[in-house]
This record gives structure tokens, C-alpha cells and sequence, in this order.
């Protein structure tokens, strides 16, 4: 699935096709879900104890009057494009009928009767929290008028760091590898509780999220900070921790990518990777975390496009082994949630086998959800003819759409479905969850060098402070470039900071644009994100050392930028460029808060990397 997030954070002025009903009737509900004793609380729903789960014989029942195409559609989760579910934006229904052969989300549920929609800023789901509860309480509202209609689960990849789908003004938290780096499980939960509090009230109940990969290879593509670190156990920690706090407010949490993704040098969207590791070392590292996931009661687990020969000699990616997912999984680890595949149109599930065939041996290898598949026509008639023709069996689906069930009634989907109007204003973006999201990043920024004591910084000897580097696009609808965000924060903060946007591959013209805004300045401060032994990020702080201006360098992504940038005379590692994670990096530069991270993973030298240059649990401090 694409990790980038795009598209407007305002809120959409005279709304004309709202998709938010008023407060649904007891009788509605109660209707649609077959006669299932209904808990529609007195006001927006925030947890899960609100909802009163029903049994499998409930379930059964629903299961029994459902016809064998509406159970294949149970089992697949599906992208859709627009704001809308009636009422989409032109150039979203054209998109639609390109890939889905459908205009709306209202009409792929009517034709294919899918369980579960996925929501992405890039197809125009996620404009703005009330725009996306419209949206949500829309798409409920379509299936719902469908004959023997049940709820949807609505999905998305709110990991918040670099990957994050809902932006401002919901809160943002920082990622993974940052939380690692404040080593806090409390803050942890904290980040699931109040991330899935607000995701639930704009009507998401599946995040997948958190990412359970054990990230040892740093040239890792796909991974990295997504990940909480190299340490299995202090990762699986912090994995129980971000679990148990979604699941509390109401949200299906996905630890993924199961077998485990971290110690890879492809990305799996766009080839297929082997993992090498031996059976013992999978079970002492990869493993680890998914184990203690389990053991925090985990509702979901995501599939990885990987091979894993010491697991499955066949060669299939593990989304398709039934050794893997069946043997390992449900057997050896005891586990009967929903396991749902990572998306079916990453090049990694695809290099082997046809569209046609990859739902077909997923649901064989033990899946319950179907992501997002290339072309859904062609995926849903594959697994329906399975049926008809003998190699699947109708048995197969029911136990898949039992586990789905279970986790929709246990979250209160199939009891109460909708959001409300003014649940949305009392929990998204509030100023205690902000609040929230500024202390914990300011537990998080890691300082790995500082020379001299060149940090903080004084507003007094060096008050003109220069920002330049790296401004990748925003993974998370943010306010802005980080350059520009950290400049903004320095100047607050009393500095005289200016911005220049130097990017990722700087130009000899860029280079000498900032090495002449350098004469003017105090100090500088230097963006990096993903520094090469031969790229020109390190040839521009290399010309501005020779300036003989102090260079403070923070890595923006990967803290492994400073094992080539030995020169600078302070690094901090914020670990993403997220607004969240920038600003406090701008306070502790300033002094304002003192570095308080310790590094998750460790950092090779460039020049040797069998040698650690600063190992896991190093970081200063004033």
C-alpha cells in the first residue's frame, strides 16, 4: 500500500451532500443486524466495554442467512476513492470506474458487499475529521440498506511518524522508532488510547497499526522507523503497550507484518524479499513481539509479501503459506484472531502467482481479509468460483467471516454503527491530546553528538540561526515543510531563524545558496533525511562546516545519518519530520527541554559497519 498522505486539511465549507445522518433509530439498527439486541449509547461511543458483544451463536445465525456471494464479500476490505459515499468529486468517480468498475462506495458495497473499506489521503477519503465521519456514517448507511446489510469494518494505517492517513486537525503522535527512543510503554498506550479514541469517533474501528517488525538492518526500505527498534523485547513492550491502548478506546489494533519485515533490503510494494533468517533466530527475534501482541490480546494481525525459507521452504510469501499462517500462527502460537494480508496489489504477493490465484491462496494459507486487491472484479469472482468449484468450501469463508464478526461485535460495529455529529469536536485534535502529543515527543528527541557543548543553543551568542536540508513531502497533512516548521519553532523560541529548502539531492547551485546564507547566520541547522556516502547532502554539510559556522545537524528520518556526518558539532535524531517530532526538536535545540531519548537501534560506522558507533540505548543529555 502507498505510505504517502496528500489532500487538504480544511474543513469543507457549505457541505451540500452530507453523508452524517441524523441519530439512527433503535429500530434501524436493530433491523439491519437481523434482530441483535442493540447498545446504542446515550452518546458518542468511546470504548469498547460500552459494547455488548454477542455470541457465536448470534453470529452463526447471521452467517447462515448470508448467500454464498455475500460471504465472499465479507472477506475483502477495499479502497474506494472519494469523500463521499453517494456524492464523490468527478475526478474520484472516474477513478472508481477505471479501477473498480463502480462510481461510488455506495455502489461497490451494493455490488460486492465487502466487509471492510480502507480509507487513504490519496484517494480523497480524509479531508478533515468531520468530512470523514459524513464519510464513515455514509458508508454504513449504503450497507446497511442492502438486503441482510451488516456494518462495515472501516480501516486505515494510522501508525502516526511517517505513516499517517488522517491529519490536522486530529492529533499526531510521533512513530514508532521515536516512542522506542523514550523507552515510555505508558506513553505507548497513551499514543493507542488517545489515537484510537479519535479514530473511532470519525467512525475508523481497524487500525493497522502497530508495526511489530524488528528493524535490524538499517538499510531496512520499507521499514525502519515504522519500526520501535532492534531490541525484540523492548519492542514487543512497547507493541503490548500501543495495543492494549486502542483496543481500550474501541479500535481493532493489527500488529504487523507477520512473520516479521525488519531485516530486509526490499521493499516489499515493489519486489519480493527473503528473509534469512533460521528457524532459532526467527523465534528469538521476529517472533517476539507478535508473541507478546498475542498475549496483550491483539484483534488483528497483518500478513508480510515475504519469503521465509527456514519457516516455509516452498518459496511463497508468507501470505500464502499455510505452514506460515496456519502451522506457525494458529498452531504453534495460538492465535484465532483476524489475520488480514498486507495489500494484494504490492509487487511482493504478486511476482509468483496470478491475481486470480493470490485471494485463492491466501483464504488455503489461513487468511480472513483480503486487502485491497488490484482489481476487485477479478479477485472476488476468483474466490467465488473457488467455492463453486470445489477448492474452497463454503466452511472455509465461515470461519473467516466468524473471526470478522466477532471482532466487529466486540467493538460495537454491528450494534452500533454510526458516529455522531458532537463526538467529533469533544475527542479530534482537542488541546488535551495535543498537549499529550508535545510531552511525549519531547521524551523522544535522542542527541548523539554535541561537541563543546555547542547545545542549546543561546538566544543571546547566537541568535541568528539559519534551516536548511531536506523537506520531504508531509507524511501526515502537517502545517508544512520541516524546514520551515523548524524555523517557525526556533523564531517563537525567541532565535532569529530563516528557512532554505535545500532537498534530498541538493544541486552545487543550492550548496552555495546555503554556504552563502551561512555568512550571515550564528549557528546552522541542518535537516538530513537518509544521508549516502556519495550523495550531496553530505557534500552540503561538508561546505558549511568549512564556513567554520557551528553545524547542527538533525536526522529527520533515519538516525543512522550521523555515521556519515562526523564533522557536525551537535546531531539530534527527532525520527520523522512530523510537525510533532520537528518542534520538539526545536525546543531542545533551544534548551527549553532537556534530550531526554536514548537510541532504539544501534549505528554502524560508514566505514566498517561489523563496528558500532553509538549502540542501542546511547543519547546525551545537558
Amino acid at each position: 500500500m502507498r505510505d504517502s498522505s496528500t489532500g487538504s486539511t480544511a474543513r469543507p465549507s457549505g457541505r451540500t451532500e452530507p453523508d452524517r445522518p441524523s441519530r439512527p433509530s433503535r429500530r434501524t439498527v436493530l433491523a439491519a443486524t437481523a434482530g441483535m439486541t442493540a447498545a446504542l449509547a446515550a452518546g458518542p461511543r468511546a470504548h469498547a466495554a460500552d459494547a455488548r458483544p454477542h455470541g457465536d451463536k448470534a453470529l452463526r445465525a447471521l452467517i447462515s442467512r448470508m448467500t454464498l456471494e455475500e460471504k465472499v464479500g465479507q472477506l475483502f476490505v477495499m479502497r474506494v476513492y472519494g469523500h463521499s459515499a453517494t456524492a464523490p468529486d468527478q475526478a474520484d468517480i472516474d477513478a472508481n470506474l477505471k479501477e473498480i468498475g463502480v462510481r461510488t462506495a455506495a455502489e461497490l458495497i451494493a455490488k460486492y458487499r465487502v466487509g471492510g473499506i480502507i480509507y487513504f489521503a490519496w484517494a480523497h477519503n480524509t479531508r478533515d475529521p468531520h468530512q470523514i465521519a459524513d464519510l464513515s456514517n455514509g458508508i454504513q448507511r449504503a450497507s446497511l440498506e442492502q438486503p441482510r446489510g451488516l456494518p462495515l469494518l472501516i480501516s486505515t494505517d494510522q501508525e502516526h511518524g511517517i505513516v499517517a492517513r488522517v491529519g490536522k486537525p486530529a492529533t499526531l503522535f510521533p512513530g514508532a522508532m521515536a516512542l522506542g527512543a523514550g523507552g515510555s510503554r505508558a506513553d505507548a498506550r497513551t499514543v493507542g488510547r488517545i489515537g484510537g479514541a479519535e479514530l473511532r469517533a470519525i467512525g475508523i474501528s481497524q487500525d493497522y497499526s502497530p508495526d511489530a517488525d524488528v528493524n535490524v538492518n538499517p538499510a531496512n526500505p520499507v521499514i525502519g522507523v515504522r519500526s520501535f527498534g532492534a531490541d525484540p523485547d523492548a519492542v514487543a513492550g512497547m507493541v503490548a503497550a500501543e495495543v492494549k491502548g486502542y483496543q481500550s478506546s474501541g479500535v481493532a489494533a493489527t500488529a504487523k507484518h507477520f512473520p516479521g519485515h525488519g531485516d530486509t533490503a526490499v521493499d516489499s510494494h515493489f519486489g519480493f524479499p527473503v528473509i534469512t533468517h533460521s528457524r532459532e533466530l526467527w523465534s528469538a527475534l521476529d517472533a517476539v513481539p507478535f508473541r507478546a501482541a498475542i498475549r496483550a490480546g491483539i484483534d488483528s494481525i497483518m500478513t508480510a509479501h515475504i519469503m521465509v525459507p527456514a519457516l516455509d521452504p516452498a518459496g511463497d510469501p508468507a501470505t500464502l503459506s499455510h505452514p506460515i499462517l496456519t502451522g506457525i500462527l494458529r498452531g504453534e502460537l495460538g492465535y484465532d484472531g483476524v489475520v488480514v494480508t498486507d495489500s494484494l496489489g504490492m509487487e511482493g504477493v504478486r511476482t509468483k502467482y496470478g491475481d486470480d490465484r493470490v485471494p485463492v491462496l491466501a483464504l488455503k494459507a489461513g487468511v480472513d481479509q483480503l486487502l485491497n486487491p488490484p482489481d476487485l472484479s477479478v479477485a472476488w469472482n476468483a474466490v467465488l468460483n473457488a467455492v463453486r468449484g470445489g477448492e474452497l468450501t463454503e466452511a472455509r469463508l465461515d470461519e473467516s467471516i466468524l473471526r470478522i464478526l466477532r471482532l466487529k461485535s466486540k467493538h460495537g460495529v454491528l450494534s452500533d454503527p454510526y458516529v455522531r455529529e458532537g463526538g467529533v469536536d469533544r475527542v479530534v485534535g482537542i488541546p488535551a491530546h495535543l498537549r499529550a502529543a508535545d510531552r511525549i515527543a519531547e521524551r523522544t528527541t535522542t542527541l548523539l553528538v554535541n561537541k563543546e557543548g555547542l547545545l542549546p543553543l543561546s538566544r543571546r551568542c547566537t541568535p541568528r540561526v539559519l534551516v536548511v536540508g531536506a523537506d520531504p513531502a508531509s507524511p501526515s497533512l502537517s502545517d508544512g515543510p520541516p524546514t520551515t516548521v523548524l524555523a517557525g519553532a526556533l523564531t517563537e523560541l525567541g532565535f532569529t531563524a530563516t528557512a532554505l529548502s535545500t532537498g534530498t539531492a541538493p544541486s552545487a547551485t543550492t550548496i552555495a545558496k546555503a554556504v552563502a546564507a551561512a555568512a550571515d547566520a550564528d549557528a546552522v541547522v541542518v535537516g538530513t533525511y537518509n544521508v549516502t556516502a556519495t550523495g550531496s547532502q553530505k557534500t552540503l554539510v561538508e561546505r558549511l562546516l568549512a564556513t567554520g559556522v557551528p553545524v547542527i545537524a538533525v536526522a529527520i528520518r533515519n538516525p543512522y545519518d550521523i555515521a556519515l556526518l562526523p564533522g557536525v558539532g551537535a546531531c539530534l535524531a527527532s525520527y520523522s519530520w512530523t510537525d510533532v517530532e520537528v518542534r520538539a526538536a526545536a525546543r531542545v535545540i533551544a534548551g527549553r527541554v532537556d534530550p531526554r531519548g536514548k537510541l532504539p537501534v544501534a549505528v554502524q560506522r560508514a566505514d566498517d559497519p561489523a563496528q558500532v558507533l553509538y549502540p542501542i540505548g546511547y543519547g546525551l543529555t545537558y
